[in-house]
Formats: C-alpha cells, structure tokens, sequence
C-alpha cells in the first residue's frame, strides 16, 4: 500500500503526455485531445550515449533482480516507447509492473504507458491496485475521461483482453470519485461498443446515483439495463427498493418486492429493512409494523438494523416504551445494541421529560462494554438544561472531560443556550471565546443564542454589534437570527431599527415568516399603534403568509388594551371564521377590555363561556374582573371563584 501511494505521488507531477494514437480506434482519433503536436516530446536528460545503451531487456533484468535504484538513475533517461515495451515484456508479472512505476520520471510516462500498466494489473486477484491508478490518472487530469477510455479500449485490443474488466474498472473508479456523468458517459461508450457492462459496474452506478439523490439519472440507468438486456441481481432489487423509498413510493417499494420474487428472487433482510427504514421515516409505524410481520413470516431474523429504525421512528413519534419494548426484544434475540440505538432511546426519554430513564439507559450502556459518545451526553446536558439543573450538567461536562471526550461544537451550543435560558450572559460569552480558543468556530445557533440573552437584559447595541461581527465573519444570518434581533428591538421600543432589519431580510433574500410578523404587529400594540399593527396584518397576508392564533390573539390584546371591545370582538369573530379556537390569551384580552369600559355583565358571560370551554381563569383573569367590577371580589352576592366553580 505504502509503494502504491508513492507511485500515485510521482503520477500526480505535472509531465508531457504523448499518445500513440494507434491504440485508438480510427473512429475516435479526431476526439483526442492529446496528441504529439501538443504536447511535444519528452525531455531527455541523460546523453544520448546513454541513452542508447538501455533496451527493454535491460530494464527487464533490472525489474526481474529487484535494482530498482538502478531504473531509478536511469529513468529521465527513459522514452514512453521503451517503457511500453517494458510493460508488454513483464506482462506476466503485475507486481513488478507497480514497483517498476514507482521509481520512474514523470516524463518517461505518458497515457498509453499507463493504460498499459493498468490492464496487466486488472489480471491481478484483486483490482484495487488497477482501480487505484484508474483514480490517480482520473485525478491528475492529464486526459479526458473519453481518452482515458479509448486508452483502455486500445491496451485491451493489445494485450488480447476479452473481457469487460478494464471498462468496468474505469466506471468503479469514477464511481468512487464520485462522478456519476463521466460514469455514465462510459457506460453510454460500453454500449455503443456492443461492451456489455457487468452487472456490478452497474450496481455501483445506480448506488452512486442513489447516494447522490440523483433517483432520475438511476432510472435511466436502469431502463438502459433492460434495453440492453443486462439481468438484474438482488443488489439491483435491493438499490432499486432503496430508491422507491427514498422518493415516497412505499406502495410501489413492496409491488417491486412482489416482482423481485416473480423472477425468483428472494427478497433479503435487507430489502425489507429498507422497506421498515422507509415506513418510519415517514411516521407510518402501523405498516413498519406489518413489513415486520412479513419479513418474519417469511423466516427471515430481523437484525440490528431492522430493530434500530423501529426504534427510531417510535421515539420520533413520542411512543418511546414502545422503543423500549422492540429494544428489549433485540436485546433477547442476541443482537447488541450500539451507542446509536442507546442515544435514540436517551433522546426519546430526554423529549419526554423522563430523565431518570434516560440516565438508567446511560448506565446500562456502560455496564454492557458500550462506551457513551459525545453524543450521548449532549442530549443529556441538553435535557438537564432546559430542567434548569445547570449544576448536574456542569458535573456531566466533567465527567465527560475525565473519559477523554472532548466537547464538540454541539456541546457549546448546548451550554450557551442553556446558559442564555438562564440569563447568564456572562457566562454564555465566556463559553463563546473558549469555543474560539479550541479552534471550534462558532455557528448560527451559537449567536442566535447570544444575541437572545443580550435582547432579554435590554443590551440591544451589543447585540447590533454581535450581528455586524459575525457579518464581518462571513456567517449569513438566517431566518431565526433575524427574528431574534427583531424581536429584542421590538421588546425594547425600537420599533425604527426593527424595520431596517426587515429590509435587510429583503436584500439579503431571507423571507420573513409569521413569526416575523407577530412580532412587529406585537412591537405596535404595545405602543398603541394598532392600526399600523393592522395594516401589517394586512401586508402579511398579501405577502401569501397565513396569520396564526398569535397574530389573531395579538390583535385582540391591542384594540383590547386601548378600550376598543367592538374591533376587538370583530377580530375574535374573525379569528373563529378561520377555524381557530379561542385560548386563554383571547379571553383575558376580552376580559380586559370589557372590565375597562365598564361592561361587567358581559365580563360575566365570557367568564361562564370560557369555563365551558374547559380553560381555566388564571390570575391575570381574576385580576381584571376584581379591578372591573370594584367590588372587593363580589360578584353578584358570590365571590369569583364560587361563581366559576358553578359554571
């Protein structure tokens, strides 16, 4: 391997390419754009005394009694002609081939030189090495993927190869790089040769297209399959379930199962767990479930994988003991369990506030030789934060530290956050400038954070000069971080700095959204300004973003505020029109308003209306009643509470 990568070192040196333009098919000699015209022949460093005096046979006895140091003095010495000549004499031995490559000058090699040691390593048992100079000629850019092909085709016409491989090796190591057009260029060059591609050449296209989201380019690739009347194996299947799922199509996904089958093909555990993988990433545990049953009926033992998706899509649905459940059924059928499943099942009893399982899963991890990731304690730092136990996390961050794990840029934010939640902005900050001493940038979510806590402790000039460093960074700001800044503006009375920042969105083409917007219409209200709020409603909607119950309850609260019930009530008429329900925050803001304008009685109707409702009065509710009716908490002969609680 280490001789392989020196060679792959000394390939990838810039050098004069000369090709001999009879190993190209006549056809294709006018698509070379290589030639020796262009590029001119190689320089000889060595006198031509010398250089008359080496023959492919002394490079022959050289290589055969392993005096490399000699080919190595004498390589700028060397013509590509006299080193294909070498090649094509030690045919029979592809390891001397590489070591031979290893101690040339770049300037002797040129693309038929290389071709040619690439199709005497593809007779190798294995056809890594070959692959790998495929990737390393790919690399240098000394030819065009086109010539790199018809190179191929002309050493394989040379040294009498029958077979595909050196084709198929080509589209493998474009494959692996990653480049899914020059691959399928060459599967496009393989057919108009009548070449029939293998079967796994291929796989690997459509797995490469699979991978790269490209399903559209995959099923071309397929079609083409079966035009050229390519057999398709269980890999096939398998991919193309795969694709199915990845694009929605479950129900096509188990028709192309049935098929697999018609044409006497077993489907695997694979093909079903792709099928379960599928169903839970889409939230249909109901049918993951089935495909389950199937898969078993059909006496196939479901594996780690299988069992980790259900899981997965369970905790995402909230149904987290059911997780629990199919991980103690793993557990039974023999299968370990990786850190991965562990955390999913940390995370779902972190979301559902069930710490003390979560921390249970921790420990058993540990007893069982799983060692805890980084991860792992991210989300229970995470959860211990948003408790407020800022001590037991700080303790976790420690415990972390002392098994080696150092904390990544999750973990600061994390921190941050939870600090920030706690308006501890010195801390926060602290946190951000150790991020930078460790050489771990900060993100969005970083400064979102930080410009937040900033907003709450009314320090809206350092959170402006927050926003221009990390523009000055290069960081975009995004949506949140611009409702965060706008929303601390708002908060703070600066309703002109607010609409700056929302031209700023404009330019920067990040849409506001309705949070944006309830938080503008809010900034208004509290100054009063209700109908400049209403006239941002109205932009809102024009702007194709629906209101929410915020926007209406909002609204309600400023004509509310101001002692304007009938615009108020119109509001909440509208709202209701819509489908929303009325909340809590709707009818204290009614409640208010009526109690302010001296109307007891229809307080008293809402109080009833809300009751019935099943929302339950808090004390800002009880609060304007006892102001509005003024009467030491009497309401007609009972106290306010007696009154609700005969509602």
């Amino acid at each position: 391997m280490k001789k392989l990568r020196q060679a792959q070192c000394l390939l990838r040196l810039q050098h004069p390419n000369l090709i001999q333009l009879s190993t190209i098919p006549a056809a294709h000699r006018h698509n070379s754009t290589l030639s020796r015209s262009k590029l001119g022949k190689p320089t000889l460093s060595a006198s031509p005394a010398a250089a008359s005096s080496i023959t492919s046979q002394t490079l022959q006895d050289y290589a055969k009694s392993s005096q490399w140091h000699l080919i190595k003095q004498v390589s700028s010495s060397l013509t590509p002609k006299l080193i294909s000549c070498t090649f094509l004499s030690l045919r029979s031995s592809p390891d001397l081939i590489l070591n031979f490559i290893k101690y040339l000058s770049p300037q002797c090699l040129n693309l038929e030189c290389y071709c040619l040691a690439i199709s005497i390593l593809s007779r190798r048992p294995s056809p890594k090495q070959a692959t790998e100079l495929i990737k390393t000629v790919i690399c240098s850019r000394i030819a065009s993927i086109s010539d790199i092909f018809y190179g191929l085709v002309g050493a394989r016409e040379r040294l009498k190869i029958s077979s595909s491989i050196l084709l198929d090796l080509l589209i493998r190591a474009l494959c692996e790089l990653k480049k899914g057009d020059e691959a399928f260029e060459c599967f496009k060059m393989m057919q108009g040769m009548n070449v029939l591609p293998k079967i796994e050449t291929c796989n690997d296209i459509l797995s490469l297209f699979l991978k790269l989201n490209r399903t559209q380019m995959a099923w071309i690739v397929y079609a083409e399959m079966f035009r050229m009347s390519i057999n398709s194996g269980l890999r096939t299947f398998n991919i193309m379930v795969n694709l199915l799922c990845k694009e929605g199509k479950l129900k096509r996904a188990k028709e192309f199962i049935r098929q697999m089958e018609g044409f006497g093909f077993k489907p695997n555990v694979v093909t079903y767990n792709t099928v379960i993988h599928g169903y839970c990433l889409k939230g249909d545990l109901e049918e993951a479930n089935k495909v389950l049953e199937s898969m078993i009926s059909k006496g196939l033992e479901p594996d780690t994988y299988t069992y980790g998706s259900l899981i997965s899509g369970m905790c995402k649905e909230r149904r987290v003991d059911e997780a629990s459940a199919h991980f103690v059924k793993m557990m039974e059928a023999g299968l370990a369990p990786t850190a991965v499943t562990y955390n999913t099942l940390i995370d779902g009893y972190c979301n559902k506030g069930d710490l003390k399982r979560a921390f249970s899963y921790k420990d058993e991890m540990i007893k069982k030789g799983v060692m805890p990731t980084v991860s792992t304690y991210n989300l229970l730092i995470h959860a211990l934060l948003l408790e407020g136990t800022i001590g037991e996390a700080d303790n976790l961050l420690k415990e972390m530290q002392e098994k080696g794990m150092l904390p990544d840029a999750i973990t600061y934010n994390i921190l941050i956050n939870g600090h920030c939640r706690a308006g501890n902005a010195k801390k926060a900050f602290s946190l951000h400038d150790e991020m930078f001493s460790k050489g771990i940038q900060p993100s969005r979510v970083t400064y979102t954070s930080l410009i937040h806590v900033l907003g709450k402790r009314n320090r809206m000039k350092e959170a402006d000069d927050l926003y221009a460093n990390i523009l000055r960074r290069g960081v975009l700001p995004d949506l949140i971080v611009f409702n965060v800044l706008i929303d601390g503006h708002c908060a703070n009375g600066n309703m002109e700095r607010a609409f700056l920042l929302l031209e700023e969105m404009d330019k920067m083409k990040v849409t506001p959204d309705e949070v944006t917007y309830n938080t503008l219409i809010r900034g208004y209200c509290r100054e009063g300004k209700v109908e400049e709020a209403r006239g941002l409603f109205a932009r809102m909607k024009e702007q194709g973003i629906e209101p929410d119950h915020i926007t209406y309850n909002t609204l309600i609260s400023g004509y509310s505020g101001r002692g304007d019930v009938k615009d108020a009530f119109r509001v909440r008429d509208e709202m209701f029109s819509l489908g929303f329900n009325p909340t809590l925050l709707t009818y204290n803001a009614l409640i208010q308003g009526l109690c302010k304008k001296g109307k007891g009685d229809l307080a008293e109707q809402l109080l009833k209306e809300m009751v019935s409702q099943g929302i339950t009065p808090d004390d800002s509710t009880y609060i304007s009643l006892i102001e509005g009716i003024g009467n030491a908490g009497s309401f007609k002969g009972k106290s306010i509470q007696d009154e609700v609680s005969c509602a």
